[in-house]
């Protein structure tokens, strides 16, 4: 590359031209034989949609991705870019990327007929074959295609009938590359129909100028699902020309889930040394999401982007955060009662039914909180109510149920140090030590602890009351005793 700087050069340099979706098959099948992950930082799809996006790859195929929000549909057109060749070779100074050996426009033409093998060459980075649109109402054909510039005729005293007058769209100017259309419903019907002839045909058209150009280009578009929106659909003869349609999906497993958030939430390093949040916290969050997910109130044609599993992460980073900047401790642990103060990060980022509308965003935000902090209960602990059905059993809880009906109670502090928090929470005999049964590390076992007296209050052997600034666990039936 450094040395090839003409088209004579390059000819006699035996350089191949491979079209791009050949270009990009040919690195696919490379990596897929070296056994390498072509898809770096996607989690979650290596049985579902990767499999399939390889296949469209491999059968040279215009793509679209169709998903909900927050399912990766842009990051994983982005990462196509890593297919392409580091460089490839373009005629200087042509607006069209195009190559030495098949020049399409006039203008490259006539630059090969004067100047021959001495005509100039540059290499193109892969980086800069990449071209991304988000589609909106106001885009029009010229954007995307091109248009007649009188301007330029005027200045270049061409008439209008001269190809050289033409202003290129973004389409012809990926020429040679990747050109990825977000959201394409939010095209109007008939911008969505100037695409047709790229798609069949694979050549361009612009207004009356007689020119077939054979455009290289591989076209990528993301949507969400047509019934989401009122803003605009995919029309019928557009989608029928996408070869391949493929589908992506929330996760389904809480690990994955966790993966996904840990690898995009973005932290100062002040927070990654001074914060500790526990697995089981961490998990919380995404049991969240996933409730948020799967619960009535919210419309699930709208669905829960990741970007709440992130915002939430890292908007608890920034409550532990104040909190120990407030009690003056340099380091801080993640604490269960942490998980209400994420509730400003998922409010924006649900789309309510009536119900949900009725009820609020925050109440909705902080049932579903609730709801979570419930099932991951169940998941590590007995439940009350079934190791009372089941005679042979011995009652875990009882303990815990005798020492609050002796009016004795646990006042949990938001705002105080972890000593003073963790000293609270081992006032309850035995606490700590149906704990320490489930925690995989030491850190784990304040958190479980809080979580037994949640799981306790779900099922009434306690009572749980919020105030603005604590929860108080206590047995009220005790106070009640002690008034008679």
């Amino acid at each position: 590359m450094q040395h090839i700087k003409t088209l004579g050069e390059l000819k006699a340099s035996n350089y191949e031209a491979l079209p791009v979706k050949t270009e990009i098959r040919k690195n696919l099948r490379k990596l897929l034989s070296e056994g390498k992950n072509v898809f770096e930082g996607i989690y979650g799809y290596d049985e579902t949609v990767l499999p399939e996006l390889q296949q469209a790859i491999l059968a040279q195929h215009n793509i679209i991705f169709l998903g909900l929000r927050g399912q990766a549909k842009t990051k994983m057109a982005r990462l196509l870019v890593q297919l392409l060749d580091e460089y490839i070779p373009a005629i200087k100074d042509t607006p069209l990327n195009e190559h030495p050996f098949s020049p399409i426009s006039s203008g490259a033409r006539e630059m090969i007929r004067e100047m021959g093998d001495e005509t100039p060459i540059e290499w193109i980075h892969r980086e800069d074959r990449y071209v991304e649109k988000l589609a909106t109402p106001d885009v029009s054909v010229a954007d995307l295609i091109g248009d007649m510039d009188p301007i330029k005729a005027a200045n270049m005293g061409l008439s209008y009938s001269d190809e050289r007058v033409i202003h290129y769209g973004l389409v012809p100017r990926a020429n040679r590359s990747i050109f990825v259309i977000n959201e394409l419903p939010d095209l109007q019907a008939r911008i969505q129909v100037a695409l047709f002839n790229i798609l069949e045909e694979g050549d361009l058209q612009i207004r009356g100028y007689k020119m077939r150009w054979p455009l290289d280009v591989l076209l990528v578009f993301t949507a969400n699902p047509e019934d989401y929106t009122n803003r605009g659909s995919i029309i019928t003869p557009l989608k029928d020309r996408i070869e391949s349609q493929i589908l992506t999906h929330y996760p389904a497993d809480l690990d994955i889930a966790m993966d996904i958030t840990r690898s995009q939430v973005k932290l100062d390093a002040e927070q990654t040394e001074n914060i500790d949040i526990p697995d089981l916290l961490a998990e919380l969050v995404e049991r969240v999401v996933m409730t948020a997910r799967e619960s009535e109130y919210v419309d699930e044609k709208s669905g829960i982007s990741a970007r709440m599993s992130i915002a939430a992460l890292e908007y608890l980073y920034a409550a532990i955060e104040r909190r120990g900047l407030s009690t003056q401790n340099a380091s801080s642990r993640g604490r269960l009662t942490d998980v209400f103060k994420i509730v400003p990060a998922m409010t924006g980022k649900m789309e309510l039914l009536y119900e949900g509308e009725s009820m609020g965003p925050i109440n909705l935000a902080r049932m579903l909180i609730f709801e979570a902090i419930k099932e991951q209960f169940l998941s590590l602990f007995p439940s009350p109510e079934e190791l009372a059905r089941m005679e042979d059993e011995r009652d875990v809880y009882d303990v815990f149920k005798l020492w609050f009906s002796d009016g004795n109670q646990v006042s949990l502090n938001l705002n105080a140090s972890d000593e003073e928090y963790e000293k609270e929470l081992n006032k309850v005999p035995g606490l700590r030590k149906m704990a320490e049964k489930e925690a995989q590390e030491d850190a784990e076992i304040p958190f479980l602890m809080e979580l037994l007296l949640f799981g306790m209050s779900f099922f009434e052997i306690i009572e749980l009351a919020q105030e603005s600034t604590s929860f108080t666990a206590y047995d009220p039936l005790s106070g009640a005793l002690n008034d008679i």
